[in-house]
């Protein structure tokens, strides 16, 4: 059997790994949204994870996409033999379980289940979201430390890679724009412009107020989103004392409602 202190060591390896998947509407970890839900990994070195979204009917695109990277992510890391993706409590949930351990590509399986549909533009979508939010906490970041919007929009790859901010939330977010930046070609070398818009243009020093005023209204509704499902999520999994008797009519009038596990525990 593994020994307590590795077991937690590979257990940790995981969780840190998962950071990087994300609710690709929000942008946002789902280690940080709270979906996973349970992690384990058993003497073979093979992993298990499950995960569960704020709703029942949560979008299937949504859940795909969180299911496969979950499991893209597993299997890089080195000392994983063999992972499992476990979706929780959803409407899909069979479906998606059954596409995301099959090991076959996300796009055909969900083309599979849903007539024939592709995710290719759903992608691209939040990517484009993800991309104008990670680029509008750089760009204020930078006017916060006095860059005027001439210097700003003429800033090179390297120059944006050698200026020191902060902020806890520009920190967070540059290297994040900087790998989608270059993922997806739109700078790479270091004369390249920093701050292109999604589609590569350049901004003029006259567009970048304009241009901001586009990145905070997708970021207003990320943030929007996000609050939604948090509620959303912490309603539907708080865990409560609940009378030994069950639930009353008080404690669903407040929200309380007693946990899956509880539930099993009172067979």
């Amino acid at each position: 059997m593994l020994v307590a202190n590795l077991k937690a060591e590979l257990e940790t390896d995981v969780w840190e790994c998962l950071d990087a998947v994300t609710d690709p509407e929000l942008d946002e970890p789902i280690t940080d949204m709270g979906f996973v839900e349970r992690i384990e990994v058993t003497d073979a070195r093979k992993v298990r994870v499950e995960f569960r979204l704020p709703t029942y009917w949560c979008s299937p695109n949504f859940a795909f996409l969180m299911a496969f990277g979950i499991r893209k992510e597993v299997t890089s890391i080195p000392w994983v033999v063999e992972a499992e993706v476990q979706l929780n409590d959803h409407c899909f949930g069979e479906k998606v379980n059954e596409g995301v351990n099959s090991g076959r590509a996300y796009h055909h399986i969900f083309a599979e289940y849903c007539d024939g549909a592709r995710l290719d533009e759903v992608v691209d979508t939040f990517l484009a979201k993800a991309f104008d939010r990670r680029q509008e906490t750089v760009l204020l970041g930078l006017q916060a430390l006095g860059h005027d919007a001439e210097d700003i929009v003429s800033m090179s790859l390297g120059q944006l890679r050698r200026v020191v901010f902060s902020g806890e939330e520009e920190l967070r977010q540059l290297p994040r724009y900087l790998d989608l930046l270059v993922a997806q070609g739109l700078a790479s070398e270091p004369h390249d412009l920093a701050f292109p818009s999604w589609d590569g243009d350049e901004i003029a020093p006259h567009e970048l107020r304009a241009h901001l005023a586009k990145l905070r209204g997708t970021r207003i509704n990320m943030e929007f989103n996000g609050a939604l499902c948090r509620g959303l999520a912490r309603t539907r999994y708080k865990e409560v004392e609940i009378g030994p008797d069950g639930p009353t009519l008080i404690d669903f009038i407040e929200g309380r409602v007693p946990s899956r596990e509880e539930l099993a525990a009172r067979g």
